[in-house]
């Protein structure tokens, strides 16, 4: 893989899919959303930046963001209660994932740390 991390998110924005490796080994696969049309995530390998448990969107009228992940600037990985859109492109450019499946996520990056998180988005 290229990265020293201990726990990698992997998104695929074509399957709208989430792989998470810890230590390498494929553990996970969840349905995400990313950007609906009109929108944009970013690509690229990134360093978890900070953690944000009970988060409130500064930019969407403080719409629930919990078990936050950022990543870069604004954008973050975090659970979402519109889970009936998970698997297809639907937020503003986070990538959603149910709930209960971000505070796993979430955990494991409070264990690894920040450091060795990544998020690697990809088409």
């Amino acid at each position: 893989m290229g990265f020293a991390a201990s726990v990698i998110a992997r998104v695929d924005v074509s399957t709208q899919t989430m792989t998470v490796y810890h230590h390498g080994e494929a553990i996970h696969t969840w349905p995400v959303s990313t950007a609906r049309p009109g929108k944009w995530t970013p690509r690229g390998s990134y360093s978890a930046k900070w953690l944000s448990k009970h988060h409130k969107s500064s930019l969407y009228n403080n719409a629930p963001m919990p078990y936050s992940i950022f990543f870069r600037g604004n954008f973050a990985v975090h659970g979402t209660n519109q889970v009936d859109r998970l698997g297809s492109p639907a937020s503003a450019g986070c990538i959603r994932l149910h709930t209960d499946n971000a505070a796993k996520l979430f955990r494991m990056a409070q264990e690894a740390g920040l450091k060795n998180t990544k998020i690697v988005i990809e088409n």
